[in-house]
């Protein structure tokens, strides 16, 4: 029977690790974008967004319901170990099949071709992706294993970067160490699957008996990709590799931001597909309600912060030379709240209940409007009609979910203070606005303002005695007590 680990433990060991998916992409990126300038670092950037459609194939949505489908059987190793294999030969068989229609379009597409090992080196996180079975770790709610391989692998990566990408000529090999952190977890999760499944399933496997359910989550993760990914790919073709390098700047500190948002609920997948599998109704309610207000309270200051200091964010994360990613970044911050939201409509309730294809319908409805906007807005305005696009798809999708889930959604946003919020909001604006008169710039402006900021917006919480954010501080507080009591 598989220990069921702490949900408390798990979260923090994904702090850690959304924390060093924080500071490794400032350090690498202030790095990269320096060094490559705008026109390489958007090749790159490219190939990773076109090489993500060739993964999501070779995934087949087995990311999401592998997580979940394995978290149901977890007790069971017989069971276990026959669901991995069989959803490990459906990745497999993709891969194959990804890889034909990869090297097909290299072969035919001239702008593909024109970097073909470029595209070849960064496919490479295709198979490993596939054999390296994450969501089987995460089922299981391996986040220790998980934070520490991710840090040891993205320590080697940055070393492999600040002695090998030395100028723009160096992109080639600055997509390979984009992938080289996913390479080495598909080798060595393929290895250490041993200690939680066997080498080989009891009986005859069955690959049909996952295609109906996968098809669904397959839909899903291609109308997901498309409208997160479209907008880098229609830049590349219809404008310049700049262009991409400027949207990507500003999609980079976001996919930073909406990492922190998203901790919670990356842990909370495999346990409320549990609750939801033991009929724990109140403990999965309990649980939502919690992550709503954990929404709200975390990417609210965030996006209100960076759209006002979008210019020194993209100041310090990668230099002078991205001035034209100031804009796009300011339009895409409220995504952030949708983000964060959708992420618990859709992924914490709607999946876990069985209800993916309300999931499928919302996110087709937001590939559709970004598709829509991009071809009318992107040739006028570039990289801010990308950013434009990206923001009404991704409204789209939470609203149609919060209207698929009208009659049990009400009780989880109920646990939300809008007006403390609002509260807290306005007073860190008013303690950090007058650093914008300073004549400070880059870094010493987010440091200074930053601390005024969510100091006063966290001080005001707590006065105000925001129940969570006071759940959090004060748990905090007595764990560490406790353990003080406990060493004296």
């Amino acid at each position: 029977m598989a220990k069921q680990s702490s949900l408390k433990r798990n979260y923090v060991m994904n702090v850690i690790l959304t924390g060093s998916s924080f500071i490794v992409p400032i350090i690498t990126f202030r790095y990269v974008s320096r060094t490559l300038l705008p026109p390489a670092n958007g090749k790159v950037q490219l190939a990773l967004s076109v090489i993500s459609y060739f993964n999501m194939l070779a995934q087949l949505g087995i990311p999401t319901y592998g997580i979940r489908v394995c978290a149901k059987v977890r007790d069971d190793r017989k069971k276990l170990t026959k669901t991995a294999h069989e959803l490990l030969g459906i990745s497999l068989i993709m891969s194959a099949v990804s890889y034909i229609l990869l090297f097909a379009a290299i072969l035919f597409v001239p702008k593909l071709r024109a970097e073909k090992l470029l595209y070849l080196i960064v496919s490479s996180q295709i198979l490993m992706n596939a054999i390296g079975m994450e969501w089987l770790f995460k089922a299981l709610e391996q986040y220790t294993y998980i934070t520490v391989r991710s840090l040891i692998f993205q320590l080697i990566a940055i070393c492999a970067m600040f002695l090998m990408v030395k100028s723009p000529a160096d992109y080639v090999l600055y997509g390979g160490i984009s992938v080289l952190g996913a390479a080495l977890s598909g080798i060595f999760n393929f290895v250490n699957a041993r200690r939680f499944i066997d080498g080989k399933p009891e009986g005859a496997i069955s690959l049909k008996r996952h295609l109906k359910p996968v098809a669904i989550f397959f839909a899903m993760a291609s109308a997901t990709i498309i409208y997160t990914q479209l907008d880098a790919v229609m830049l590349g073709f219809m404008k310049t590799d700049a262009d991409v390098a400027y949207y990507h700047a500003a999609v980079k500190v976001k996919g930073i931001l909406v990492g922190v948002i998203t901790s919670l609920g990356a842990v909370l997948l495999p346990r409320v597909s549990y609750y939801v599998e033991k009929r724990m109704t109140d403990e999965f309610r309990r649980l939502i309600g919690k992550a709503v207000n954990y929404v709200f309270l975390t990417a609210a200051p965030l996006m209100v912060y960076f759209m006002i200091f979008a210019g020194d964010g993209i100041l310090f994360l990668s230099g002078p030379a991205y001035d034209s990613a100031v804009l796009p970044m300011k339009i895409i911050m409220p995504t952030l709240l949708f983000i964060g939201l959708s992420n618990v409509t859709g992924i914490q309730i709607l999946v876990p209940t069985g209800r993916e294809k309300t999931v499928l319908y919302s996110e087709i409805a937001g590939a559709l409007v970004d598709l829509v906007l991009n071809l009318l807005l992107i040739p006028k305005m570039a990289s801010a009609g990308a950013a434009i696009g990206t923001l009404a798809a991704e409204a789209v999708v939470l609203a149609v979910q919060v209207c698929a889930l009208k009659d049990e959604i009400g009780a989880a946003f109920r646990t939300v203070r809008p007006g403390k919020i609002l509260v807290s909001l306005a007073a860190g604006c008013a303690a950090s606005f007058w650093v914008i008169f300073t004549g400070l710039a880059g870094f010493p402006a987010l440091l200074v303002s930053a601390a005024c900021f969510f100091a006063a917006y966290g001080a005001v919480l707590l006065l105000t005695k925001e129940e969570l954010a006071t759940e959090i501080v004060f748990g905090i507080l007595a764990e560490k007590l406790r353990k003080l009591v406990g060493k004296s």
